[in-house]
């Protein structure tokens, strides 16, 4: 356990740093399971709308630094995928 002012101070700072960015990470993984429901109404423009939040949420993690950038573009390219196969087969 931490003893000196120093130690406790950053314990605390990592409890609220790691609490904020659990939410979000959640809140990016809800956007992206919002697109995945949608993308199954095969409805064009809802499915467009639903990728632009979900592209939008994934890059806004990146700048927060909950995830990588590559790991973030490797993200929303497999969901332009799918958004573009789904408007291949419309």
């Amino acid at each position: 356990m931490a003893t000196t002012i120093q130690a406790k101070k950053r314990a605390r700072q990592t409890l609220k740093r790691t609490a904020r960015n659990r939410a979000r990470k959640n809140r990016v993984r809800t956007f992206v399971r919002g697109f995945e429901e949608v993308i199954e109404t095969k409805d064009p423009a809802k499915t467009d709308a639903a990728f632009r939040t979900a592209e939008s949420e994934i890059m806004r993690g990146v700048t927060k630094g909950v995830m990588r950038k590559k790991t973030a573009s490797r993200k929303v390219s497999r969901l332009h995928k799918r958004l573009k196969a789904l408007s291949a087969k419309a």
